[in-house]
């Protein structure tokens, strides 16, 4: 699946979810700290449902192992029959990477020229791959200079794709950002966005986690994939906590593009997207893969749809 396509579906995802057309029952965490978390989520939309059940290990780099493990299961919904079992880390990566830069072509300033990615694993190549597909020339920065580097030169071999490793300074300051950490330490400190940037916030996705100070939050234009699940175990957790945010501070992203909501409001403002993950993200790239799937069959005979991914 293209990027492309990738963040065609998740756009979709997001309409439906806000139009009610696609239900998504609350993302349940199964604490395995400080190792990490199991986590367990459902949806139902387009005829099908969904249950992700996928793992979040920050440490397992370290032991040459995946951060993000599991698998999705995805069924016909007149029937309970199964239809398609897919890679977890695969679905993620995708969806991922097509929420944020979805986020920040909705709600970054239409000059904006820089783009920028923190963090250089599978999520933050995957959003960098998005930037690429959609004609930016993107940069990427990570704690580790040498994976920077590598990812890099990896993706410098896509066609028509201009990527550089730069520093943390650099890429903090671009117009379009992406964070894409681990979410163990504030990257964004009080004042320290410029009028006008836009950051898609993707690594505060569970209890503990932060990107940016809560300051900070207080004093831009605050946008969430779910208002529920970003309160509760995303971003915004510490500054509903604080006192500093409430609901009616936050526009969630699918209402914007469902035209039920503003977007950006100048040029001068200063946009900011909490990121949580959402199973409808997961539905809507599991259908895309089955529809493609179904549409070349014949290519795929006697291959797993796992393989074929």
């Amino acid at each position: 699946m293209s990027p492309e396509r990738a963040l065609d579906a998740v756009r979709d995802a997001f309409v439906h979810y806000a139009q009610g057309e696609w239900t998504m029952p609350p993302k349940v965490y199964v604490p395995a700290y400080p190792a990490g978390d199991f986590r367990a989520m459902p949806a139902l939309g387009g005829g099908h449902a969904l249950l992700k059940w996928v793992t979040s290990f920050p440490g397992n780099p370290a032991q040459g192992l995946p951060t993000v493990m599991g698998l999705v299961l995805l069924s016909d919904a007149s029937n309970g029959v199964l239809r398609a079992v897919l890679d977890a880390g695969a679905v993620t990566a995708l969806r991922t990477g097509a929420a944020a830069v979805l986020a920040a072509e909705t709600l970054g300033r239409a000059d904006a020229e820089s783009a920028a990615v923190v963090g250089a694993g599978v999520n933050g190549i995957a959003a960098a791959k998005t930037f690429l597909a959609r004609g930016r020339d993107v940069s990427i920065y990570d704690v580790d200079e040498a994976r920077s580097e590598a990812a890099a030169a990896s993706l410098n071999t896509l066609q028509h794709s201009v990527t550089k490793s730069v520093g943390r300074e650099e890429a903090l300051g671009s117009d379009l950002l992406v964070t894409m950490t681990p979410g163990h330490e504030v990257l964004l400190g009080p004042g320290s966005l410029r009028p006008g940037q836009h950051v898609s916030l993707m690594g505060a996705d569970g209890p503990g986690k932060t990107e940016i100070a809560v300051a900070e939050l207080a004093r831009v234009r605050v946008f969430a994939d779910d208002w529920e699940q970003a309160s509760h175990n995303g971003e915004l957790v510490h500054a509903v906590e604080a006192g500093a945010l409430e609901r009616a501070d936050v526009t969630e992203l699918g209402a914007v593009l469902a035209g039920d909501a503003a977007g950006r409001g100048s040029d001068d403002e200063i946009t900011v997207f909490d990121s949580t993950g959402l199973a409808i993200q997961d539905l809507a790239i599991a259908l895309a893969a089955l529809e493609a799937y179904e549409a070349n069959s014949e290519a795929f005979d006697g291959v797993s749809l796992i393989e074929a991914l």
